[in-house]
């Protein structure tokens, strides 16, 4: 089964190209209102009051329940979109349906 692992010190890039090849969806990592730049890092964008660590990711799980945990977590906006990245994935799917 696909899964990735997201650290504090992963780059946006690194998280995205991962995402990608692991669940075939797209991901989209937001600083504020605007999307995250490629080389910042995850602890670089997280909000102050973010407890970061380590999070593992699993093709089963749902994409509103990634979504949620990458918030708690990080304090960043993520959101899945299908693989060409033409529309947001439904939050009841798994990440590995999303990306089909």
């Amino acid at each position: 089964m696909a899964e990735i692992k997201m650290t504090g010190n992963m780059k946006v890039k690194t998280l995205r190209t991962q995402f990608k090849e692991a669940f075939g969806s797209t991901l989209r990592v937001y600083n504020g209102v605007k999307f995250a730049d490629d080389d910042a890092t995850l602890a670089s964008i997280r909000a102050k009051d973010a407890k970061g660590g380590e999070l593992a990711v699993k093709g089963n799980m749902q994409v509103g329940n990634f979504e949620n945990k990458v918030k708690e977590l990080y304090g960043i906006k993520v959101q899945v979109a299908n693989a060409d990245d033409s529309a947001l994935a439904d939050n009841g799917v798994t990440l590995c349906t999303a990306g089909k």
